[in-house]
């Protein structure tokens, strides 16, 4: 998808751009230093599907804080996904899925 390594605010346009044009509701962080440490990136909805994603730039690395949510948001039975620019073939795959009644 990317010919280049894409900052995490680009990689998180795309992300929102595609998931837009597949019929989901966003929310984004604006402002990482007003919110609560480890919230993940992006919240994307598209019933019955509520998908809590972090996402990083091509060498960026997860923080002990954004784990541990994660890890909280999957015990409560969310999708949870981390993803770099080089997932895009993942990322495509599991925006694209729907259930067997949608």
């Amino acid at each position: 998808m990317f010919s280049w390594a894409p900052s995490e605010k680009d990689f998180q346009g795309a992300v929102r751009e595609y998931a837009q044009a597949l019929g989901y509701r966003d929310y984004c962080v604006w402002n990482s230093r007003h919110s609560p440490p480890g919230w993940p990136d992006l919240v994307l909805l598209r019933p019955p599907r509520a998908l809590f994603i972090e996402l990083k730039s091509a060498k960026g690395k997860v923080s002990v804080a954004q784990k541990e949510t994660l890890v909280l948001l999957e015990a409560c039975g969310l999708e949870i996904y981390t993803w770099w620019p080089q997932d895009w073939d993942e990322i495509e795959r599991v925006l694209q899925w729907t259930d067997a009644s949608g």
